[in-house]
């Protein structure tokens, strides 16, 4: 769900949100991300997450942490969210720079430590680009000195009409060395006995980077790793991530803002899922067979689904095109294919 500080004609009210949470309960959906804008400026954000986790839903909040003080730190609790996302994107200053706003890191940080107090899980977002890679050491050891139990790394995603965002992305080469640099310090934190949930996002890459990583050095290490790859199986934009936005337009996942596949205000989320008549879902639900270049001849597609469909729309004007985000060489990619598919 998406929510910002102003008023949308034609928002979901509180019984059609009920209603689309009652047809994703039937439909055996497992969470809900409540996202936006900031979540938290919907007064209701807590009677839906009760509701749906009445329904067996597990729920979680993504947000910029600054509305939470210790009240809402209460109600989130008392609402049944699992986990709380907030997102930082650097250091003091930086962040309040970077977002625009004076003080707001300082609010966000209080956000997870009321969170913590409350005893709700918590972890820090932060989103890579040319402006926040030199801010990512100092995340870790702000997640250290915090003791905040998880942290997510997300790639940048470019989608639609926002290929202008595309120079904020990283090289290939910066983009090796800030998941080889992340690898690095989730060893380390292991070594030390601090127990954190590591987690990269939004460039499937990331799992062959990481499998080739570990092969090098401890080859049965590694092929357990591909076979829990493979059970995901990669991108699952169009599968099993779906986004219902603020006024329920269903797209294939929070990027696809620029296409819809139809409004739960007309039909049930379950059926628009289901209905393959859409060109465009139809290959999301089989894209290894739609993928063209790099990724149609990858050894790895297996594992990586063909990564995200939006950025190759965004530079190449092509969905199925490759990734351009992917940072493998070409020999990485097609090493051992006879190999790889005996498995």
């Amino acid at each position: 769900a998406d929510s910002l500080d102003k008023e949308y004609e034609g928002e979901l009210t509180v019984p059609e949100v009920k209603t689309v949470i009652d047809d994703l309960a039937a439909f055996h959906v497992p969470v809900i991300i409540f996202s936006g804008g900031d979540p938290l400026l919907r007064d209701d954000i807590f009677e839906f997450a009760k509701y749906a986790g009445a329904k067996g839903i597990r729920c979680a909040l993504s947000t910029n942490g600054v509305l939470i003080d210790k009240d809402i730190a209460k109600a989130i609790k008392d609402a049944g969210f699992a986990y709380v996302g907030v997102s930082i994107d650097g250091i003091g200053e930086f962040n309040n720079r970077f977002r625009g706003m004076i003080g707001v890191y300082s609010k966000a940080l209080g956000g997870i430590r009321n969170c913590r107090d409350a005893g709700v899980r918590t972890g820090l977002r932060l989103t890579l680009s040319k402006r926040t890679l030199p801010q990512l050491p100092a995340i870790f050891d702000l997640a250290e000195k915090e003791d905040i139990p998880r942290i997510y790394i997300s790639h940048l995603v470019y989608s639609g009409r926002g290929r202008r965002i595309t120079k904020d992305d990283l090289t290939h080469k910066e983009t090796r060395e800030a998941v080889g640099f992340i690898f690095k310090k989730a060893i380390e934190f292991y070594e030390k006995g601090i127990e954190k949930d590591i987690l990269t996002g939004n460039n499937d890459a990331d799992g062959v980077y990481l499998y080739l990583k570990v092969k090098q050095e401890d080859p049965d290490k590694a092929e357990r790793i591909y076979k829990l790859l493979k059970m995901r199986s990669g991108n699952s934009s169009g599968t099993a991530i779906g986004c219902i936005d603020n006024i329920g337009n269903v797209h294939a996942d929070q990027f696809w803002s620029h296409y819809s596949f139809g409004n739960v205000k007309e039909r049930p989320f379950s059926e628009i899922w289901l209905d393959t008549r859409d060109p465009i879902m139809r290959r999301l639900k089989n894209k290894k067979e739609s993928v063209m270049g790099r990724c149609s001849r990858c050894a790895y597609l297996e594992i990586c689904g063909g990564n995200y469909r939006v950025r190759a729309e965004a530079v190449y004007g092509n969905v199925w095109a490759e990734d351009p985000a992917c940072y493998l060489t070409d020999e990485e990619i097609i090493i051992e294919r006879q190999a790889i598919g005996n498995r």
